[in-house]
């Protein structure tokens, strides 16, 4: 049935009808129909942030944390350039998102009015689709067609830009319907077989573990196939979320970014099983490989740009993580017999004394022994956080060299329990922590940053504080770009560390975040560290805690 409506409330409904709940802004003059149709949609809650990367990251963050449909709006060309490195982020996760910008009214855009810019040019390389309505019939195919695309996998943000005319017309417009793709796809059987044979020709087979794990909801699959095979299982060299259950007896840690390190820690396997990863995704160049030499590789997931990216795979089925593993595994188990089960047993024992547990427990007694030392040194630091942290409680992590070990500590419990950097454009988490709390209202969040990445995004505090979420922002303070000394320290051999610090003058993180309208503190004695943090975590209300941490570069 066609209704009358204007293209601004039409917009409106449709994302209402998608199953937005938020929309995440930051508005300009070209937006300025889409403000004014929200009185008639209180229901749609806007979330305004204070520049449009952070929007974009905060969506993101929204998204990651709730494994939804988001919708952001950002202001015309200069604000959509601004949002360009949020959305680079949102394509390396896959985060299914409906990012519009408001454009130009149509014929007045072809005198190249101040703020004017190729839209839809600008958003190609980092959506799956970018469009420009040019009729108001067109708006609501347009919008579930985007909804459609961001939804399906591999899912991805997509790109609408919205003139001005079209949203201040009036028409009778049919709504259309919201339409999802169901990707839980399964191989067939003798693909299954296939895999299963080959997973049991393997005398040492080793599994990598990565976010199609979350986005399937395969975590108790994945451990229950890791102990079917009494395999070791790590997590790809990109951990940025929950992608295993680490306290299962077979979860071994995370792969590091370090050819070498990695190719002698794969060496020994003869078979490596790939769930839903891009599995060897490194940072530096190095003229080593990571892949040993004749280690072969099966792999399974719905991205189908990682499946043999790089390396070639025996077997690579475009399947849906979780719905393989519950075929997978009995089949393993009817083929394999009492045999199986015994090397299974075997495995895990012979794991037992170096799983992520069994690791964990000597890095913690390792860490603990710096607890007296002041100024704060950050892997204390690192444990207090994890050992303040309430059992419910969500980590976003951006630390960087801070949080080295923060996988090691913390276990992943659920799959929405731990976000971290993926794409390695700073600036994520702060924006990100509040979009995660606006996702999970009833549980604490706790964002871990550091200095130099917070201050990418500061602004966004005052999202958080608006909304007065359950978040505590953890701001390590080191005086500068660690990270960049270490890394200019070990490979060129130099310690002249220029434009790598902030000290002269300092950044008083704690009162900015009180003239954004946080509750702040400073910490510099490690002995006030461990109450701070135990209350600030379950209080309610919007906190930052700024630690003061020794400067050392190693």
């Amino acid at each position: 049935m066609k209704y009358r409506i204007t293209g601004r409330s039409a917009f409106l409904a449709l994302l209402k009808d998608e199953g937005i709940t938020h929309l995440f802004g930051n508005p300009g003059t070209t937006e300025l129909p889409i403000m004014h149709a929200l009185k008639d949609h209180p229901d749609l809650t806007y979330v305004m942030a204070m520049q449009e990367s952070l929007v974009v990251a905060i969506a993101d963050g929204y998204s990651r944390a709730s494994g939804r449909l988001v919708a952001c709006n950002v202001h015309v060309a200069p604000g959509l350039g601004n949002a360009m490195g949020s959305l680079f982020n949102a394509k390396f996760t896959g985060t299914p998102m409906i990012l519009t910008a408001g454009q130009q009214e149509q014929g007045h855009g072809l005198m190249e009015p101040v703020l004017y810019g190729p839209l839809v040019q600008m958003a190609e390389p980092l959506v799956k689709w970018a469009v420009e309505v040019t009729r108001l019939e067109d708006l609501p195919r347009i919008v579930r067609r985007a909804a459609k695309i961001a939804t399906t996998p591999p899912t991805g943000p997509v790109f609408i830009s919205l003139p001005g005319d079209i949203l201040n017309a009036e028409a009778g417009i049919e709504l259309g319907r919201s339409t999802r793709v169901d990707a839980r796809v399964r191989p067939s059987d003798d693909a299954l077989q296939a895999l299963a044979q080959r997973i049991l020709k393997a005398q040492n087979p080793v599994i990598i573990a990565g976010d199609e794990i979350v986005k399937s909801d395969a975590l108790q699959e994945a451990a229950a196939f890791a102990a079917t095979l009494g395999a070791p299982a790590y997590q790809c060299s990109t951990p940025y979320g929950s992608h295993f259950l680490s306290e299962s007896p077979c979860y071994m840690g995370s792969l590091s970014r370090l050819q070498k390190q990695v190719r002698d820690l794969l060496s020994p396997y003869d078979l490596m099983i790939v769930l839903g990863a891009d599995p060897l995704r490194m940072s530096v160049f190095s003229e080593v490989d990571p892949l040993p030499d004749g280690l072969s590789i099966v792999q399974v997931g719905l991205v189908d740009w990682d499946l043999a990216k790089n390396y070639g795979a025996e077997i690579a089925l475009k399947a849906d993580v979780k719905e393989t593993l519950r075929a997978l595994i009995p089949a393993l188990k009817a083929a394999g017999g009492s045999a199986l089960e015994t090397r299974a047993r075997q495995g895990m024992a012979a794991l037992a004394a170096k799983n992520w547990t069994a690791r964990r427990a000597k890095l913690v007694e390792e860490i603990s022994r710096a607890g007296d030392r002041s100024p704060i040194d950050p892997d204390w630091l690192a444990l207090q956080v994890v050992e303040a942290m309430p059992d419910n409680a969500i980590l976003v992590d951006e630390a960087l060299t801070s949080s080295r070990y923060m996988t090691a500590l913390r276990p992943y419990r659920d799959r929405y329990d731990y976000h971290a950097l993926a794409s390695g454009g700073i600036g994520w988490g702060v924006p990100a922590s509040v979009g995660v709390s606006l996702a999970n209202p009833d549980r604490p969040v706790v964002c871990f940053s550091g200095d130099g990445s917070s201050m990418y995004s500061i602004q966004a505090l005052w999202t958080a504080a608006n909304h007065k979420l359950p978040l505590t922002f953890v701001i390590i303070n080191n005086g500068g770009y660690r990270i960049i000394k270490q890394r200019l320290l070990a490979f060129h051999g130099d310690d002249h560390y220029v434009g790598m610090d902030f000290i002269d003058p300092p950044v008083d993180f704690a009162g900015v975040a009180r003239s954004l309208g946080l509750e702040a503190m400073t910490i510099t004695d490690p002995k006030e560290l461990k109450s701070a943090l135990s209350s600030a975590f379950r209080r309610p209300g919007t906190k930052l805690i700024e630690v003061m941490v020794n400067h050392s570069v190693n």
